[in-house]
């Protein structure tokens, strides 16, 4: 995974990928060119257009494609002691990606409120990184080319994410308290509609309870005028019983 050469009085005198190869540490440099893919996370702040902090956070996969300039450009040699590079090349290559890096998520953050910002989601910022990478020339120079750059999040500060929410939450709460009170008033009116039909109810047993005591009272007074007239009767006929022949008033009495 990586290309190794040879320096002797400053000219390249063995280079390839994976070379195994004899030689004298007192006259001969080596130099080590990592060829694989190598992954660098950055992360990014910048202001939107409205002056709200947000934090860009992603990764970027970079990979060497002209190793003559890369060594040109950057110290890759080695400690022959230690195997370990002399100078940190590849820091110094993540610096320049992450430099890059910052630049394109900031010109188009700053370009942008933040709420659209926001809204647009990471596609968006993503496909501008990668479009400006590809478009670099220093990455050219330097022999390495960026094969992607994945954008994992674009977040706001913690105040300003709260004040983001606090729309949202507020109209939820609405519809919560909206619901609370709508289930509410429909108990109260289940509770009315209970109230109404128990008392429907008791006006019903007292109409039935008054019909009843009213015919009792008829019944009643029916009867005792029923009683007055045969009492009537009654003294009608002795009083005729009275005035009649005796023999008809002995018969009566006997």
């Amino acid at each position: 995974s990586s290309e190794v050469r040879a320096f002797r009085g400053g000219t390249t005198v063995r280079a390839g990928r994976g070379l195994s190869f004899w030689f004298d540490p007192a006259r001969v440099s080596i130099a080590e060119v990592p060829l694989a893919d190598r992954e660098l996370t950055i992360m990014a702040k910048s202001q939107s257009a409205d002056y709200q902090d947000l934090a860009v956070q992603g990764t970027i996969i970079w990979s060497v494609t002209d190793v003559d300039k890369l060594a040109e450009r950057v110290d890759f040699s080695v400690d022959l002691t230690s195997g370990e590079h002399v100078a940190s090349p590849q820091e110094h290559v993540n610096r320049v990606l992450a430099g890059l890096a910052r630049e394109f998520a900031d010109s188009y953050v700053k370009g942008r409120g933040v709420r659209e910002l926001l809204e647009a989601g990471l596609a968006p910022l993503q496909a501008q990184m990668n479009a400006g990478f590809a478009a670099e020339p220093t990455l050219a120079a330097m022999g390495i080319t960026v094969a992607t750059v994945r954008i994992a999040a674009l977040t706001p500060s913690s105040e300003l994410a709260r004040a983001l929410q606090a729309p949202t939450y507020e109209s939820l709460q609405q519809k919560a308290d909206e619901a609370t009170f709508n289930r509410r008033a429909l108990a109260v009116e289940k509770e009315r509609a209970i109230a109404e039909n128990e008392l429907a109810n008791q006006i019903e047993l007292a109409s039935r309870r008054a019909n009843l005591i009213a015919r009792e009272d008829a019944n009643a007074r029916a009867e005792a005028e029923g009683a007055a007239e045969r009492i009537t009767a009654l003294k009608n006929a002795y009083a005729k019983v009275e005035k009649g022949p005796k023999e008809f008033k002995i018969d009566m009495v006997r």
